[in-house]
């Protein structure tokens, strides 16, 4: 706020949460800006109307779908997104769920608990390790990317799969490109990090998850709609393979899930992206696009709509 105080006259008042009531009208037709942010109310043509003088959109968060229509790009106001900034947290949490779950550590942690006892690990059972293991990124998207960035120290060999990316910017981004089926029947771990839409629906199907490697895992934080959660249930409840799921469909499982006991199962409600004093970065990414907007320049991380159907 102090950052936006010294470049702006900033309203503090009641956040908006309509754009249509005789106050909340007074107060978009005096804005240059709208920094909008998780449950802003949707911009449309209707309300557009009302806001003469709009010149950005600067959105501290991630996606920008479910709260401003096209007209927004049809009137020329360029948009922003803290969509990169919130990559960060989630590549770092899928990278530590990567390097623990080849590690065998959620599994062997419950045991642990469970027995309170010596586990007698074998130390050459070859199944447990990160040394030289495949790892498979399903969607090359911001956070995608940003976890093939994070591997690049570790002896992985990593492989991706994403219909928009060629082999030779697969490459560049540290990872062979390789087909959905390739990617699932050869992968110890496979994560997800493509967006949801129609196309994406119930992408991960139970043919994939069948030709999985024994006691390989998967690992969703992107949405749970892209998984087939009765399929992927069937073969965790098997014990074949094991799951880091941020995301579920529904969001929140049901009381009675089997997800909620499994041991082979790491459940957790929807935290890899920006989370307390992350929520930091988010502010200090939307404060740099105002300040850039009101002088003129071009945004840093403005918002492409001829990409918006296939991005999250």
């Amino acid at each position: 706020m102090e950052r936006l105080r010294a470049v702006a006259e900033i309203d503090l008042s009641d956040p908006l949460i309509d754009f249509h009531s005789a106050g909340s009208l007074d107060r978009l037709r005096a804005a240059d800006i709208l920094l909008t942010s998780w449950g802003s109310p949707r911009l449309d043509s209707a309300s557009l109307a009302h806001a003469p003088r709009l010149r950005a959109v600067v959105h501290a968060a991630g996606t920008v779908k479910g709260h401003l229509s096209l007209d927004v790009f049809d009137r020329g106001i360029p948009v922003s997104s803290a969509a990169d900034a919130n990559a960060i947290p989630v590549a770092e949490y899928t990278l530590a769920m990567i390097l623990l779950a080849g590690k065998a550590v959620p599994a062997l942690a419950r045991e642990y608990r469970a027995t309170r006892a010596d586990l007698n690990l074998p130390r050459r059972n070859l199944t447990i390790g990160n040394y030289h293991r495949t790892v498979g990124l399903l969607g090359a998207s911001k956070i995608g990317r940003r976890v093939l960035t994070l591997l690049k120290p570790f002896d992985f060999t990593v492989l991706l799969s994403d219909p928009y990316v060629d082999a030779a910017t697969a490459k560049d981004l540290g990872a062979t490109l390789v087909t959905l089926d390739d990617l699932f029947a050869t992968c110890d771990i496979v994560s997800i990090h493509a967006p949801a839409t129609e196309e994406t629906r119930a992408l991960v199907t139970a043919r994939l998850l069948a030709s999985m490697p024994d006691g390989a895992t998967v690992i969703n934080t992107a949405r749970g709609s892209l998984v087939d959660e009765p399929a992927l249930l069937a073969e965790l409840l098997t014990g074949r393979l094991s799951a880091v799921l941020d995301v579920t469909d529904p969001e929140i499982p049901p009381p009675n899930s089997p997800l909620w006991d499994l041991p082979n199962v790491v459940l957790t409600p929807h935290v890899a992206g920006a989370l307390g004093n992350e929520l930091h970065r988010l502010g200090e990414s939307a404060a740099d696009e105002v300040t850039r907007a009101l002088a003129g320049q071009p945004l840093k991380h403005p918002v492409d709509p001829t990409v918006l159907a296939i991005t999250a």
